[in-house]
This record gives C-alpha cells, sequence and structure tokens, in this order.
C-alpha cells in the first residue's frame, strides 16, 4: 500500500432511533467487514457512519424550508465522495424508516449515480425481511446506484444464526470487489454527460458557477435559440 494512495471510503447510514440500535448494529457489521476486506487486498480504506437520529431536526427543516444547515451538508458531501456505501434503516409499519426516507428525499438525484451500495434492514419480526428488497431496492435503482446482489435483514432472532454473519460476508465480498474494481467510477465518468444534473447541487462534478455549464450541448444550444 503506497502511504501516498488516496483511501477508499466506505460510508453508511443508520437510521436507527434506539439506544442501542440493532439498525447501527448491523450497519457497523457491515463497514467492519466492508473496510477489514479492502485492508486484507493491500487497499487504504477509511469508514465513516451517518447517524440520521441526531440530525433529525435538520432533515426536517431542510424539507419544508430548503435549506440545509452545514452539518446535513456535510453528511451529503460525504455520500457524494464515498466509493461505497451501507444503507440500514429499521422497518416500521411494514415500511422503511421516514427518517430514512425524508433524508434521501433531499439528496440530488445524480449524487449517488453507480456508487455501489449494500442494501440493510432491521425489523421485530422476520415477516419484514422482504422490505429491504421490496422498498430500498427500488429507490436505490432510482437513485441510479449498483446495489450489491445480496441484501442484509436482521429480526431479533436473526443475531445469535450463523447465517447471518455468512450473509454479511457475502454482501460485504460484494461490495468490497465493486469498489477495488472501479467500476461504479468509470460508469459514472463515461456516461456523466448523459444524465440530468441539478446545477449547484452537491453531487461532486455538479455545475456551481456559469463557467461549470457546457454551452455546446444540444439543450443548451436550443435554450440560446438554435438548432
Amino acid at each position: 500500500m503506497s502511504l501516498g494512495e488516496v483511501p477508499l471510503r466506505v460510508v453508511a447510514i443508520s437510521a436507527g432511533l434506539s439506544e442501542p440500535s440493532a439498525t447501527r448494529m448491523l450497519a457497523d457489521r457491515a463497514v467492519q467487514s466492508t473496510t477489514q476486506r479492502l485492508r486484507q487486498s493491500g487497499r487504504n480504506a477509511e469508514a465513516r457512519i451517518i447517524e440520521l437520529a441526531p440530525i433529525a431536526a435538520d432533515i426536517a427543516h431542510a424539507l419544508v424550508g430548503g435549506l440545509q444547515s452545514p452539518v446535513l451538508q456535510e453528511a451529503v458531501d460525504a455520500l457524494a465522495h464515498a466509493d461505497g456505501i451501507i444503507v440500514s434503516t429499521p422497518v416500521y409499519k411494514a415500511g422503511i424508516s421516514g427518517l430514512f426516507k425524508s433524508f434521501i428525499d433531499l439528496l440530488d438525484n445524480d449524487l449517488l449515480i453507480a456508487k455501489p451500495v449494500i442494501l440493510a434492514s432491521t425489523a421485530g419480526s422476520e415477516r419484514h425481511a422482504m422490505v429491504v428488497d421490496d422498498h430500498l431496492r427500488p429507490l436505490f435503482a432510482f437513485m441510479r446506484t449498483i446495489p450489491v446482489p445480496t441484501s442484509l435483514f436482521a429480526a431479533p432472532d436473526d443475531w445469535a444464526k450463523p447465517t447471518t454473519s455468512q450473509r454479511i460476508e457475502r454482501a460485504t465480498g460484494e461490495l468490497a470487489a465493486l469498489i477495488e474494481s472501479g467500476v461504479g467510477a468509470r460508469i459514472a465518468e463515461g456516461g456523466w454527460g448523459n444524465y440530468q444534473h441539478s446545477f449547484g447541487g452537491r453531487a461532486s462534478r455538479a455545475a456551481r458557477s456559469g463557467t461549470d455549464v457546457d454551452l455546446a450541448t444540444d439543450l443548451m444550444r436550443l435554450a440560446r435559440g438554435g438548432r
């Protein structure tokens, strides 16, 4: 590993509300396993976990007023520059956390393009096991991410089962392989000009001033009265 190597960044989102939180515990285990795999392969890796409960008021104010606080902007920027993402949400009333969905609603549609993602959820009953695939997978398909094939779910009885650890190892192996391959970055780079982007957004390559705007595109030529 080169001392000057830019570390691979793994960012997790945890929407758990209780203390201790099973949702946070699932995120912690996935983060630890992913970074360990990356380091074992000789890569420099760093991790960050974004807890949504402490910034719930900031999320609500941003949804209503449209202005993001510095702490919320910092969380969004961490996702924008992540090489791999892990999302972990509790299930309430057969659906994902409203806090989690509210946070995702604040993200620019182009913020997570082609980023590899582990989808995870926790619940009080195994009856909710399919919520992670029924709700999270379509949501992150809309965000144009690359969800790994294996999703994670844990009900109270699952923590003592060896199959839970095996599933975590499988999912994090998939995430680490996607991160190391760099395929997400190549997809985003190759197709960036063909996606719709928010001017002034927080995506890492978002146009934030007039000099950032490509005036040679067909859309911009039409906007200027050309053909």
